[in-house]
Protein backbone atom coordinates (compact mmCIF):
# COMPACT_ATOMS: atom_id res chain seq x y z
CA UNK A 1 0.00 0.00 0.00
CA UNK A 2 1.58 3.37 -0.93
CA UNK A 3 1.99 5.81 1.95
CA UNK A 4 0.04 8.46 0.10
CA UNK A 5 -1.66 9.90 3.16
CA UNK A 6 1.54 11.64 4.26
CA UNK A 7 0.30 14.61 2.26
CA UNK A 8 -2.82 14.98 4.37
CA UNK A 9 -1.34 17.51 6.86
CA UNK A 10 -2.26 20.04 4.14
CA UNK A 11 -5.81 19.65 5.50
CA UNK A 12 -4.65 21.17 8.77
CA UNK A 13 -3.49 24.27 6.90
CA UNK A 14 -6.88 24.63 5.22
CA UNK A 15 -8.74 24.35 8.53
CA UNK A 16 -6.35 26.74 10.31
CA UNK A 17 -7.24 29.59 7.91
CA UNK A 18 -10.84 29.50 9.19
CA UNK A 19 -9.53 29.17 12.73
CA UNK A 20 -7.47 32.36 12.58
CA UNK A 21 -10.36 34.31 11.04
CA UNK A 22 -12.70 33.15 13.79
CA UNK A 23 -10.20 33.97 16.53
CA UNK A 24 -9.88 37.51 15.27
CA UNK A 25 -13.66 37.93 15.54
CA UNK A 26 -14.05 36.05 18.82
CA UNK A 27 -11.34 37.59 21.00
CA UNK A 28 -13.29 40.43 22.59
CA UNK A 29 -11.52 40.29 25.97
CA UNK A 30 -8.37 42.16 25.06
CA UNK A 31 -6.17 39.25 26.17
CA UNK A 32 -3.20 39.03 23.85
CA UNK A 33 -1.35 36.17 25.51
CA UNK A 34 -1.38 33.49 28.19
CA UNK A 35 1.33 32.45 30.61
CA UNK A 36 2.35 28.78 30.66
CA UNK A 37 3.78 27.81 34.04
CA UNK A 38 5.51 24.78 32.56
CA UNK A 39 6.64 21.69 34.44
CA UNK A 40 8.47 23.35 37.30
CA UNK A 41 8.98 26.87 38.63
CA UNK A 42 12.31 25.96 40.24
CA UNK A 43 15.16 27.68 38.30
CA UNK A 44 17.65 24.90 39.12
CA UNK A 45 15.32 22.34 37.48
CA UNK A 46 15.04 24.11 34.13
CA UNK A 47 18.33 23.00 32.56
CA UNK A 48 17.74 19.40 33.62
CA UNK A 49 14.21 19.44 32.19
CA UNK A 50 15.49 20.99 28.95
CA UNK A 51 18.08 18.22 28.52
CA UNK A 52 15.62 15.43 29.33
CA UNK A 53 12.84 16.61 27.03
CA UNK A 54 15.17 17.59 24.19
CA UNK A 55 16.63 14.07 24.28
CA UNK A 56 13.17 12.47 24.40
CA UNK A 57 11.94 14.66 21.54
CA UNK A 58 14.92 13.82 19.31
CA UNK A 59 14.52 10.11 20.08
CA UNK A 60 10.82 10.36 19.19
CA UNK A 61 11.48 12.12 15.87
CA UNK A 62 14.32 9.76 14.93
CA UNK A 63 12.45 6.60 15.97
CA UNK A 64 9.24 7.42 14.12
CA UNK A 65 11.14 8.65 11.06
CA UNK A 66 13.06 5.36 10.92
CA UNK A 67 9.78 3.43 11.12
CA UNK A 68 8.35 5.43 8.18
CA UNK A 69 11.52 5.06 6.08
CA UNK A 70 11.83 1.33 6.84
CA UNK A 71 8.24 0.71 5.74
CA UNK A 72 8.53 2.89 2.65
CA UNK A 73 11.81 1.30 1.51
CA UNK A 74 10.86 -2.35 2.11
CA UNK A 75 8.33 -3.87 -0.28
CA UNK A 76 7.68 -6.75 2.16
CA UNK A 77 6.17 -4.22 4.56
CA UNK A 78 3.73 -2.73 2.05
CA UNK A 79 0.72 -4.25 3.79
CA UNK A 80 -2.28 -2.75 5.62
CA UNK A 81 -0.79 -3.26 9.09
CA UNK A 82 2.41 -1.38 8.25
CA UNK A 83 0.52 1.24 6.24
CA UNK A 84 -1.42 2.11 9.40
CA UNK A 85 1.79 1.95 11.46
CA UNK A 86 3.52 4.42 9.11
CA UNK A 87 0.59 6.80 9.48
CA UNK A 88 0.65 6.38 13.26
CA UNK A 89 4.38 7.18 13.31
CA UNK A 90 3.72 10.31 11.25
CA UNK A 91 0.90 11.37 13.58
CA UNK A 92 3.01 10.71 16.69
CA UNK A 93 5.75 12.92 15.24
CA UNK A 94 3.24 15.72 14.63
CA UNK A 95 1.53 15.12 17.99
CA UNK A 96 4.64 15.58 20.11
CA UNK A 97 5.77 18.48 17.90
CA UNK A 98 2.68 20.51 18.84
CA UNK A 99 3.82 20.85 22.46
CA UNK A 100 7.47 19.95 23.09
CA UNK A 101 9.27 22.52 20.84
CA UNK A 102 7.32 25.40 22.41
CA UNK A 103 8.04 24.05 25.89
CA UNK A 104 11.75 23.76 25.09
CA UNK A 105 11.77 27.30 23.67
CA UNK A 106 10.13 28.67 26.83
CA UNK A 107 12.66 26.91 29.06
CA UNK A 108 15.63 28.06 26.96
CA UNK A 109 14.53 31.71 26.68
CA UNK A 110 13.11 31.89 30.24
CA UNK A 111 9.87 33.21 28.75
CA UNK A 112 6.59 31.47 29.52
CA UNK A 113 4.21 33.43 27.34
CA UNK A 114 2.17 32.20 24.38
CA UNK A 115 -0.05 34.41 22.25
CA UNK A 116 -3.83 34.08 22.32
CA UNK A 117 -3.91 32.89 18.69
CA UNK A 118 -0.91 30.63 19.29
CA UNK A 119 -2.60 29.06 22.31
CA UNK A 120 -5.80 28.18 20.48
CA UNK A 121 -3.84 26.98 17.45
CA UNK A 122 -1.74 24.71 19.66
CA UNK A 123 -4.89 23.37 21.29
CA UNK A 124 -6.43 22.71 17.87
CA UNK A 125 -3.48 20.71 16.55
CA UNK A 126 -3.08 18.89 19.87
CA UNK A 127 -6.71 17.72 19.83
CA UNK A 128 -6.59 16.85 16.12
CA UNK A 129 -3.54 14.61 16.44
CA UNK A 130 -4.73 13.05 19.71
CA UNK A 131 -8.04 12.12 18.05
CA UNK A 132 -6.19 10.86 14.98
CA UNK A 133 -4.08 8.59 17.19
CA UNK A 134 -7.33 7.20 18.58
CA UNK A 135 -8.85 6.56 15.15
CA UNK A 136 -5.69 4.93 13.77
CA UNK A 137 -5.41 2.59 16.75
CA UNK A 138 -9.00 1.52 16.04
CA UNK A 139 -8.18 0.95 12.35
CA UNK A 140 -5.18 -1.14 13.34
CA UNK A 141 -7.33 -3.21 15.71
CA UNK A 142 -9.84 -3.83 12.91
CA UNK A 143 -6.99 -4.89 10.64
CA UNK A 144 -5.79 -7.44 13.24
CA UNK A 145 -9.37 -8.68 13.70
CA UNK A 146 -9.79 -9.35 9.98
CA UNK A 147 -6.33 -10.95 9.72
CA UNK A 148 -6.91 -13.36 12.63
CA UNK A 149 -10.66 -13.99 12.57
CA UNK A 150 -11.35 -13.72 8.82
CA UNK A 151 -8.05 -14.70 7.20
CA UNK A 152 -9.63 -15.98 3.96
CA UNK A 153 -11.29 -12.58 3.36
CA UNK A 154 -8.33 -10.44 4.45
CA UNK A 155 -7.11 -9.32 1.02
CA UNK A 156 -10.65 -8.44 -0.02
CA UNK A 157 -11.71 -6.63 3.15
CA UNK A 158 -8.42 -4.79 3.72
CA UNK A 159 -7.90 -3.71 0.13
CA UNK A 160 -5.58 -0.76 -0.62
CA UNK A 161 -8.57 1.42 -1.46
CA UNK A 162 -10.30 0.64 1.83
CA UNK A 163 -7.11 1.26 3.84
CA UNK A 164 -6.62 4.67 2.24
CA UNK A 165 -10.32 5.43 2.83
CA UNK A 166 -10.03 4.54 6.55
CA UNK A 167 -7.00 6.80 6.97
CA UNK A 168 -8.61 9.64 4.99
CA UNK A 169 -11.79 9.51 7.10
CA UNK A 170 -9.66 9.47 10.25
CA UNK A 171 -7.76 12.61 9.19
CA UNK A 172 -10.96 14.43 8.19
CA UNK A 173 -12.97 13.53 11.31
CA UNK A 174 -10.19 14.35 13.76
CA UNK A 175 -9.52 17.77 12.23
CA UNK A 176 -13.22 18.63 11.92
CA UNK A 177 -13.90 17.76 15.58
CA UNK A 178 -10.83 19.68 16.76
CA UNK A 179 -11.77 22.66 14.59
CA UNK A 180 -15.36 22.79 15.89
CA UNK A 181 -14.22 22.73 19.54
CA UNK A 182 -11.52 25.34 18.95
CA UNK A 183 -13.87 27.69 17.13
CA UNK A 184 -16.34 27.30 20.01
CA UNK A 185 -13.58 28.06 22.52
CA UNK A 186 -12.60 31.16 20.51
CA UNK A 187 -15.98 32.72 21.40
CA UNK A 188 -15.30 32.66 25.16
CA UNK A 189 -14.20 35.62 27.24
CA UNK A 190 -11.18 35.42 29.55
CA UNK A 191 -11.52 38.10 32.18
CA UNK A 192 -9.66 36.66 35.14
CA UNK A 193 -6.27 35.04 35.39
CA UNK A 194 -4.35 34.37 32.20
CA UNK A 195 -1.98 31.90 33.86
CA UNK A 196 -2.27 28.31 32.60
CA UNK A 197 -0.87 25.79 35.13
CA UNK A 198 0.40 23.55 32.36
CA UNK A 199 3.21 23.29 29.82
CA UNK A 200 0.88 23.66 26.83
CA UNK A 201 -2.61 24.94 26.01
CA UNK A 202 -4.76 21.96 26.93
CA UNK A 203 -8.54 22.09 26.79
CA UNK A 204 -9.42 21.63 30.49
CA UNK A 205 -6.93 24.13 32.01
CA UNK A 206 -7.92 26.72 29.39
CA UNK A 207 -11.63 26.13 30.02
CA UNK A 208 -11.14 26.85 33.73
CA UNK A 209 -9.87 30.37 32.89
CA UNK A 210 -12.99 31.36 30.96
CA UNK A 211 -15.58 33.59 32.62
CA UNK A 212 -18.21 32.83 29.96
CA UNK A 213 -21.03 30.33 30.31
CA UNK A 214 -19.43 27.08 29.17
CA UNK A 215 -22.39 24.76 29.82
CA UNK A 216 -23.33 24.39 26.12
CA UNK A 217 -19.67 23.88 25.23
CA UNK A 218 -19.36 21.12 27.83
CA UNK A 219 -22.37 19.34 26.31
CA UNK A 220 -20.83 19.64 22.82
CA UNK A 221 -17.49 18.47 24.22
CA UNK A 222 -19.17 15.48 25.87
CA UNK A 223 -20.92 14.52 22.62
CA UNK A 224 -17.72 14.88 20.60
CA UNK A 225 -15.72 12.94 23.20
CA UNK A 226 -18.35 10.20 23.24
CA UNK A 227 -18.36 9.83 19.46
CA UNK A 228 -14.61 10.24 18.95
CA UNK A 229 -13.65 8.25 22.03
CA UNK A 230 -16.30 5.59 22.52
CA UNK A 231 -16.67 4.46 18.90
CA UNK A 232 -12.93 3.78 18.32
CA UNK A 233 -12.64 2.20 21.78
CA UNK A 234 -15.70 0.01 21.09
CA UNK A 235 -14.11 -1.04 17.78
CA UNK A 236 -10.89 -1.98 19.58
CA UNK A 237 -12.81 -3.84 22.30
CA UNK A 238 -14.95 -5.69 19.73
CA UNK A 239 -11.85 -6.67 17.75
CA UNK A 240 -9.93 -8.02 20.73
CA UNK A 241 -12.89 -9.93 22.18
CA UNK A 242 -13.20 -11.81 18.88
CA UNK A 243 -9.41 -12.20 18.61
CA UNK A 244 -9.23 -13.73 22.11
CA UNK A 245 -12.12 -16.08 21.32
CA UNK A 246 -10.33 -17.14 18.13
CA UNK A 247 -7.08 -17.71 20.02
CA UNK A 248 -8.87 -19.97 22.52
CA UNK A 249 -10.01 -22.18 19.63
CA UNK A 250 -6.41 -22.72 18.47
CA UNK A 251 -5.47 -26.25 19.71
CA UNK A 252 -1.71 -25.89 20.31
CA UNK A 253 0.08 -23.51 22.68
CA UNK A 254 2.59 -22.62 19.98
CA UNK A 255 -0.27 -21.73 17.65
CA UNK A 256 -1.87 -19.52 20.30
CA UNK A 257 1.41 -17.73 20.94
CA UNK A 258 1.98 -17.21 17.21
CA UNK A 259 -1.49 -15.75 16.70
CA UNK A 260 -1.29 -13.47 19.75
CA UNK A 261 2.22 -12.25 18.83
CA UNK A 262 0.78 -10.59 15.71
CA UNK A 263 -1.28 -8.19 17.84
CA UNK A 264 0.80 -7.96 21.04
CA UNK A 265 2.58 -4.75 19.97
CA UNK A 266 -0.68 -3.03 19.07
CA UNK A 267 -2.28 -4.07 22.35
CA UNK A 268 0.68 -2.58 24.27
CA UNK A 269 0.21 0.72 22.42
CA UNK A 270 -3.53 0.73 23.16
CA UNK A 271 -2.97 0.16 26.90
CA UNK A 272 -0.32 2.90 27.06
CA UNK A 273 -2.45 5.41 25.11
CA UNK A 274 -5.81 4.85 26.81
CA UNK A 275 -4.31 4.38 30.28
CA UNK A 276 -2.80 7.86 30.33
CA UNK A 277 -5.87 9.48 28.74
CA UNK A 278 -8.12 7.99 31.43
CA UNK A 279 -5.92 9.53 34.14
CA UNK A 280 -6.48 12.99 32.65
CA UNK A 281 -9.96 13.16 31.18
CA UNK A 282 -12.09 10.53 32.92
CA UNK A 283 -12.03 12.12 36.35
CA UNK A 284 -14.54 14.56 37.91
CA UNK A 285 -13.71 18.21 37.19
CA UNK A 286 -13.95 18.97 40.91
CA UNK A 287 -11.10 16.55 41.62
CA UNK A 288 -8.95 17.65 38.67
CA UNK A 289 -5.39 18.18 39.83
CA UNK A 290 -2.98 20.26 37.78
CA UNK A 291 -0.06 18.13 38.98
CA UNK A 292 -1.77 14.86 38.00
CA UNK A 293 -2.81 16.38 34.68
CA UNK A 294 0.74 17.49 33.89
CA UNK A 295 2.26 14.10 34.74
CA UNK A 296 -0.31 12.20 32.68
CA UNK A 297 0.01 14.71 29.82
CA UNK A 298 3.77 14.17 29.72
CA UNK A 299 3.07 10.45 29.47
CA UNK A 300 0.78 10.61 26.43
CA UNK A 301 2.32 13.63 24.66
CA UNK A 302 5.99 12.74 25.10
CA UNK A 303 6.52 9.23 26.49
CA UNK A 304 3.92 7.35 24.41
CA UNK A 305 5.04 8.72 20.99
CA UNK A 306 8.64 7.94 22.00
CA UNK A 307 7.83 4.38 23.11
CA UNK A 308 5.69 3.34 20.14
CA UNK A 309 8.63 2.80 17.72
CA UNK A 310 10.43 0.70 20.34
CA UNK A 311 7.31 -1.35 21.08
CA UNK A 312 6.86 -2.22 17.40
CA UNK A 313 10.52 -2.63 16.45
CA UNK A 314 11.48 -4.76 19.46
CA UNK A 315 8.50 -7.12 19.24
CA UNK A 316 8.33 -7.46 15.46
CA UNK A 317 10.88 -9.56 13.54
CA UNK A 318 9.93 -8.11 10.14
CA UNK A 319 10.34 -4.56 11.43
CA UNK A 320 13.70 -5.35 13.06
CA UNK A 321 14.90 -6.89 9.81
CA UNK A 322 13.75 -3.85 7.80
CA UNK A 323 15.40 -1.43 10.22
CA UNK A 324 18.69 -3.33 10.12
CA UNK A 325 18.56 -3.31 6.32
CA UNK A 326 17.80 0.43 6.26
CA UNK A 327 20.58 1.30 8.72
CA UNK A 328 23.16 -0.92 6.98
CA UNK A 329 22.26 0.68 3.65
CA UNK A 330 22.63 4.14 5.18
CA UNK A 331 26.04 3.35 6.68
CA UNK A 332 27.44 1.74 3.50
CA UNK A 333 29.65 4.19 1.52
CA UNK A 334 28.23 5.05 -1.90
CA UNK A 335 31.63 4.99 -3.62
Amino acid sequence: VPISSIGFPVLARIFSISLFQEMQKGNTTGISEFLLLGLSEQPNHQLILFGIFLTMYLVTILGNLLIILAIASNSHLHSPMYFFLANLSLVDTCFTSTTVPKMLLNIWTHRQNISYAGCLTQMYFFMAFALLDDFLLAAMAYDRYVAICLPLHYTTVMSPTRCVLLVTISWLCSHLIALSLTLFMAQFSFCGSYVIPHFFCDLLPLLKLSCSDTSIFQVVMFIDASLAGFIPFACILFSYVHIILTIFRVPSDDGKHKVFSTCGSHLSMVILFYGTLILVYLQPSSSYSAETGIIASVMYTVVTPMMNPFIYSLRNKDMKRALRKLLSKGMTPSW
